[in-house]
């Protein structure tokens, strides 16, 4: 477990993951404007992560109204709910944990303000706990489709860091060795802002997983050459279809891993599959600062400073090039269209 972040003393505690692994650091966060910097510059990220951080934001903006009149907080919570949707465009969790604490605070508007801030704070932490109950069953049900001895292939960080603190794609590697099974990680770098470098390599050294990094240029040979059987990565949108949005090079993976016959699993939890949107193509896309791929994040520049730049955050992966969505609610195999939408009405019968 990592406490990527937490509450404590009317603040929330966040890891800066910029500042990884050259050094470890919590920051504060006190103030709704505070906490959009921070997901905006990716100092948390992840699709879990930045939901429960924006959770806790809007429990700050109930604190920071000092006044009691009810529709007025209610009024507060709704603006600051908008802005920090604004933050990112993709990770469709930052907008469903948004529109949970909207919906709490307009179920809490006729009873005084203090107790409107105490159910925001309480609703908040229900977030960060369900997402870390919901990260280990998923890892549980994900290890099922590893082998004892498997060699995985990941990209980007979907682990502790992108979540509560246990993970999506790297905590189905997690619960594979509480089960006993031995695992080897090939972790490509993740350009331009190398998360699987920084990220992804840190933590499963921490947690003692057998973890080699490669360039993402060399997934290919890696996956013909050193007995890669499963690409497995997280997501921040999952369409109806079955259609993935993650980190942009994943949908060259998928490509590859077909090439190659490698199994593409993607673990997310429920809250990230949007079923409104009927395919990939209706998947909002960031595009972020030319200067993240002309400079290494140490700031050392790489490529001339003039030179154009076009600088997607994520691709999208095409339903059929993907083997199986692992989520706590259970595993969705090919035609994701039809399992997604048996899962979802079980979901409502429940």
């Amino acid at each position: 477990m990592i406490r990527t972040l937490y509450w404590q003393e009317g603040t929330l505690r966040l890891i800066d993951q910029t500042l990884l692994p050259a050094e470890y650091r919590e920051i504060t966060i006190e103030t709704p404007e505070q906490l959009w910097e921070a997901i905006k510059m990716l100092r948390v990220r992840g699709a879990p992560a930045i939901g429960i951080a924006a959770a806790f934001g809007v429990a700050l903006e109930a604190r920071r109204y000092a006044g009691d009149d009810s529709g007025e907080c209610l009024r507060r919570i709704d603006r600051v709910c908008d802005y920090l949707a604004t933050a990112r465009p993709t990770a469709v969790n930052l907008f469903w944990a948004l529109e949970r604490m909207r919906a709490c605070a307009t179920a809490n508007a006729s009873k005084p303000v203090v107790e409107v801030r105490a159910r925001l704070l309480a609703e908040a932490q229900a977030i960060l706990e369900e997402d870390i109950r919901q990260s280990r069953q998923l890892g549980r049900l994900g290890a099922e489709l590893l082998q004892d001895g498997e060699v995985i292939l990941t990209h980007c960080n979907a682990g502790g860091l992108a979540t509560g603190g246990y993970g999506t794609a790297l905590g189905v590697i997690y619960a594979a060795r509480e089960q006993g099974k031995r695992v080897k990680v090939f972790a490509d770098e993740t350009r331009p802002l190398l998360q699987g470098a920084r990220l992804t390599t840190w933590e499963l050294l921490e947690n003692q997983i057998d973890v080699t990094l490669i360039c993402d240029s060399a997934a290919a040979v890696v996956m013909r050459e050193q007995g890669v059987r499963v690409v497995l990565v997280g997501a921040d949108r999952i369409a109806a279809n079955g259609d993935v949005a993650n980190k942009v090079g994943t949908y060259a993976l998928a490509v590859l891993a077909r090439r190659h016959g490698v199994k593409f699993y993607v673990a997310a939890p429920w809250s990230t599959i949007d079923l409104s949107l009927a395919s990939g193509e209706e998947i909002p896309i960031e595009i972020r600062g030319e200067e993240e791929v002309r400079s290494l994040p140490a700031g050392s520049l790489i490529a001339p400073a003039e030179v154009p730049v076009f600088n997607p955050a994520f691709d999208v992966t095409p339903a059929e090039w993907v083997s199986a969505i692992i989520t706590e609610r259970g595993i969705a195999r090919p035609p994701f269209e039809a399992s997604l939408s048996v899962m979802s009405e079980c979901l409502s019968d429940h």
